[in-house]
């Protein structure tokens, strides 16, 4: 009997964007045709060296409207988003963890956490004593301080503070994909693998969540194991494989993929 086919959660189809950081008119081209698909449950890796445009690609996908997607499509669950705003996408489902989160003071991390569920969700009166109780529980789970909920969102936050933040947020807003945009930047061994296995813990309780990690390292996917492993230069694909693919990265460098 044939098995059913499986529809991909995200696509990103023949993607182009230009960036004018300048402001001169006169956008340049960072993406030259991105080709990457993602099936529900799915880990993949993207990795490239500084100037490949990952950030370019994470900013795109969020909806940065400093990034112009001058040709190609992002699909979403069927859907073409590519002209979508970032609040729509979030709403719909799409969860970006940002390399540098932003400090929001005065507003605890537990305000902060019910407004975007309430947003995430539809619901103008989300309850709080259910949202604490939910943000308590997971907070628990990810081994966090309780304390922790009544911070001001991210300020004086340490680099893994910020980073776990970050995944307990996505934790309680249930997306069903999740771009981690450099998670591991600046992290030490130890704090990476306390980041890692609160993903692992979220996708344990959501196993048809979608992840897409980008990332300069080899080491944060040891933790994650990466289905596919793509490698982004000068704007494109230019390789893509399982987990060995970022274990000879790690041996041979970007060169190899340069000349």
């Amino acid at each position: 009997m044939d098995q059913p086919r499986i529809e991909p959660l995200f696509v990103i189809d023949d993607l182009h964007v230009a960036v004018d950081p300048e402001g001169t008119g006169a956008p340049v081209e960072i993406l030259q045709g991105v080709d990457l698909t993602v099936a529900p449950g799915e880990v993949h890796a993207l990795m490239g060296p500084n100037g490949s445009g990952k950030s370019t690609l994470a900013n795109a996908l969020l909806g940065n409207p400093d990034y112009q997607v001058t040709s190609g499509r992002i699909i979403f669950k069927g859907d073409d988003i590519t002209d979508w705003d970032p609040d729509v996408r979030a709403k719909a489902g799409m969860f970006l963890a940002f390399q540098y989160p932003q400090e929001i003071p005065g507003v605890p991390v537990r305000s902060f956490l019910q407004q975007a569920l309430a947003a995430r969700k539809g619901i103008a009166d989300l309850s709080a004593l259910e949202t604490r109780l939910a943000i308590m529980e997971w907070m628990q789970r990810l081994e966090m301080d309780p304390s922790f909920a009544d911070r001001y969102l991210n300020e004086g936050f340490s680099g893994g503070e910020k980073k776990r933040n970050e995944i307990l947020q996505m934790a309680m807003l249930e997306p069903d994909l999740a771009i981690l945009d450099e998670t591991d930047s600046g992290l030490d061994i130890d704090a990476l693998r306390i980041v890692a296995q609160g993903v692992q813990e979220v996708r344990r309780d959501r196993p048809e969540l979608g992840v897409l990690c980008i990332t300069h390292y080899q080491r944060i996917l040891e933790l994650l194991r990466p289905d596919v492993v793509h490698i982004l230069i000068d704007g494109r694909i230019v390789d893509r494989g399982g987990p060995e693919l970022a274990q000879r990265l790690e041996e041979e460098g970007y060169d190899a993929w340069q000349r």
